[in-house]
């Protein structure tokens, strides 16, 4: 959503607008039947991080849905830098940028047979990044326990990074009713699965702990990475079940997501976590993670 006062440009099908002036036909298929996928990125140094896992997923995504993702991987990269020009972000002190990939299944008649839309709808919207106030890494976050479940796989697979958002926005809209910065969803058999724009991790013992995909959920690109993360620091990150008493009983307890990388989570509705502080771990895994980005992101020249 363009928000004014927000520097927001948008590439649609190649032809770059400012974010009050980019539309979409209300006979784009996105639209009318919520049939796209998207991939969230954030910019390091100028450049869009694990750029390649990001569109792999986005390609796996697309798959589910029998969606076609023509360009290739080089053609989006192009497509990014363009739209960064134009918005003037340029990394370092030129401005990191958020950027979403929206892919539809693009303008047809009234119809769910995809035949009916020749071509998909590209959109990528670019705008300033902003992190988190350093008091949230600080002093960790308050997250709800909501009781909307996520969608069972076999109703809509959470490995589908869907555009049609309804679960996780009504989980959400939960948490915020009671003040939380997020909501954690269980499955339908109890399980904790994720937070609704972020991945779920519990330390027990030293470890971090993350539910296993078959629980029912999106596997994270920050998720993943920091299985790598941890390696580096000798923490050991591994998957497993996780229930309600876990995360009560847990030692500490954080989200991961790419635009806010690690949050300490401190306290669960009025139940606190651990301490009630951002613990040992997860401030090792988060300066982890940033010494890792810093290894892996260019340094950008400033004119």
């Amino acid at each position: 959503m363009y928000a004014a006062g927000v520097a927001a440009f948008v590439n649609v099908n190649g032809s770059i607008f400012d974010g009050k002036d980019a539309v979409v036909p209300v006979f784009d298929h996105g639209f009318l039947y919520g049939e796209g996928v998207y991939e969230t990125l954030r910019t390091y140094q100028g450049q869009p991080f694990l750029f390649e896992r990001h569109m792999q997923r986005l390609r796996a995504s697309a798959g589910m849905i029998a969606l076609a993702v023509p360009p290739d991987d080089a053609h989006l990269r192009r497509q990014i830098a363009e739209t960064m020009t134009a918005a003037g972000l340029r990394g370092g002190s030129g401005g990191e940028a958020y950027i979403r990939i929206l892919v539809t299944r693009g303008v047809g008649e009234l119809t769910y047979d995809p035949a009916a839309c020749p071509a998909p709808t590209i959109v990528i919207i670019v705008k300033p990044h902003v992190d988190p106030p350093a008091a949230v890494f600080a002093a960790g976050v308050t997250v709800a326990l909501v009781d909307v479940v996520r969608n069972h796989p076999q109703a809509l697979s959470p490995l589908i990074k869907s555009n049609n958002l309804l679960n996780n926005a009504l989980a959400m809209q939960r948490a915020f009713a009671r003040g939380a910065y997020e909501g954690i969803m269980r499955n339908y058999r109890g399980e904790l699965v994720e937070c609704t724009q972020s991945n779920l991790f519990v330390v027990s013992e030293g470890a971090a702990l993350t539910p296993p995909i078959d629980a029912g959920l999106l596997p994270g690109i920050t998720r993943g990475f920091l299985f790598e993360v941890g390696a580096d620091a000798g923490i050991p990150v591994r998957e497993q079940v996780l229930r309600d008493a876990d995360l009560f009983g847990a030692d500490e307890c954080f989200l991961t997501s790419t635009t806010r990388e690690i949050v300490p989570i401190v306290q669960v509705d009025d139940r606190r976590i651990g301490a009630g502080t951002p613990g040992p771990v997860t401030t090792r895994l988060l300066e982890g993670f940033r010494r890792k980005v810093r290894e892996m992101a260019p340094v950008v020249e400033q004119a």
